[in-house]
């Protein structure tokens, strides 16, 4: 038995290895339930393939999100079966039968039931998605410590934050937000010579980049959070059809390949996070303009000689528009397919796509403007921020010197984005958030937040 190839687009970069090999695993978890009438020997094989590394070529694209991936995993299965092209470390990309045999592994042989199995369901979205969440996650916390960042370069008030205000708007992310804020800006725990230089001023309030940032960023981390929820259960769900009831010896024909929750969550992930790119873009606009930051135009001395952050913010802007139109969601579409059968598709794949597409966009708008608010802080030398923030211009400068001049920045900006990949602003910032909240008689932050 065969399982048809379709003529799609594959995965392509440097994160294939990690995607296909998610795509690999939350297949063998699916088919592990028992509810798709596939034999343990298979999945053992699969397993055993995974072990290895034997990663089938896998396309990103040909998925209506109908029958769940069915382009996507049948390449998946393709390659199992010894067919078409698998990568592994030994082998690189070879014939699937070539790399199988230089690991001593048997290309799968299916039997009754198994070739559907092995085609129908969700995990091609949601393994797209699983990396989607938890770099979102990532990025959204890391992106309350930027803001803090630029708000302290611009001589902003903390007064917005205060804990009675948000108290009398009890959204969780929003309350969340405003307690980061305050353990990372001026305080009895943190001073900071910067907001004591400017206490006396007469700014009654901040721009709404600045003062509604527990507002925006906190239904960011909301949406995170739903969505986080939503793609458990995904996970961890039979999306075949039929399913398999073994214990009384009954098979049903339904829907859980369709992949309407994924899809429609994944919408709401783009969108949702989209707004911390597009609050940061602001704040960048703001640091970079000397009628709203009071500092060097484009962060720079010698301007016109030197277009300092110009570019930065231009490229910052470009990536906050194009994630504007991948923001639309794909799930309002549906094309009939199937000879009408499946007439309502969720186009969950692109759904996948895009949001991911957008996470990495917020990823370097925020890694642009990390960098404008820390060149902003050397304009206001010799005073020194709060110990946290220090902290974190501190690591930025370890692979990022100031601009004194024009240089090609691209480096710089990717610098700084491998630095938020990584989450090093949250592992320098966190333990001075720990200790403002211990101070306080607050819990700890979790540490899967």
């Amino acid at each position: 038995m065969y399982v048809c190839s379709f003529p799609v687009v594959v995965y392509a970069g440097k994160n294939y290895v990690e995607r296909t090999r998610m795509l690999l695993a939350l297949r063998i978890n699916v088919l592990a339930k028992g509810y798709s009438g596939v034999s343990m020997e298979t999945i053992q094989a699969m397993v055993k393939a995974f072990n290895a590394s034997c990663l089938s070529w896998v396309p990103e694209k040909g998925t209506v999100g109908a029958s769940g991936d069915l382009a996507p995993l049948a390449h998946l299965t393709l390659g199992l079966m010894g067919e078409g092209r698998m990568w592994s470390p030994q082998r690189g990309w070879d014939h699937a039968k070539t790399v199988l045999e230089c690991h001593g592994l048997t290309p799968l042989v299916l039997k009754p039931k198994e070739g559907i199995g092995l085609i129908n369901g969700t995990q091609m979205m949601s393994s797209l998605a699983a990396e989607a969440v938890e770099r979102a996650v990532g990025v959204a916390r890391q992106a309350d410590i930027i803001a803090a960042l630029s708000l302290e370069a611009l001589r902003g008030t903390t007064k917005a934050f205060h804990s009675d205000v948000h108290a009398v708007r009890p959204h969780p992310g929003q309350i969340e937000v405003a307690l980061r804020l305050r353990s990372l800006l001026h305080s009895d725990i943190f001073p900071s010579q910067i907001s004591d230089s400017h206490r006396t001023c007469d700014r009654v309030q901040d721009a709404y980049t600045l003062r509604c940032i527990p507002q925006v960023h906190g239904v960011a981390n909301d949406t995170i959070a739903f969505v986080k929820s939503i793609l458990s259960t995904e996970l961890n769900s039979a999306t075949d059809n039929p399913l398999v009831f073994a214990e009384r010896g009954e098979t049903i024909s339904g829907g859980n390949f369709h992949g309407e929750y994924p899809a429609k969550a994944l919408d709401y992930l783009a969108i949702g996070v989209h707004e911390l790119a597009s609050m940061s873009e602001r704040r960048t606009e703001r640091l970079v303009n000397p009628s709203l930051s009071e500092l060097p135009a484009f962060l720079v001395q010698d301007g016109g000689l030197n277009s300092g952050f110009m570019i930065a913010h231009c490229t910052a802007a470009a990536l906050v528009s194009e994630s504007k139109t991948l923001c639309h969601p794909s799930s309002v579409d549906s094309l009939s397919t199937s000879a009408a059968t499946e007439d309502h598709v969720s186009m969950g794949g692109w759904a996948a796509r895009k949001a991911l597409r957008v996470v990495e966009h917020v990823e370097q708008v925020l890694a642009i403007e990390l960098l404008a608010a820390c060149q902003a802080l050397e304009f206001l030398r010799p005073l020194k921020s709060t110990t946290p923030l220090e902290k974190v211009h501190e690591l930025v400068r370890t692979v990022v010197r100031p601009w004194d001049h024009d240089r090609q920045m691209s480096p710089d900006i990717e610098a700084a984005h491998t630095l938020l990949r990584e989450e090093k602003v949250w592992e320098v910032a966190r333990p001075y958030m720990d200790q403002y909240r211990d101070r306080l008689g607050l819990k700890p932050l979790p540490l899967d937040d």
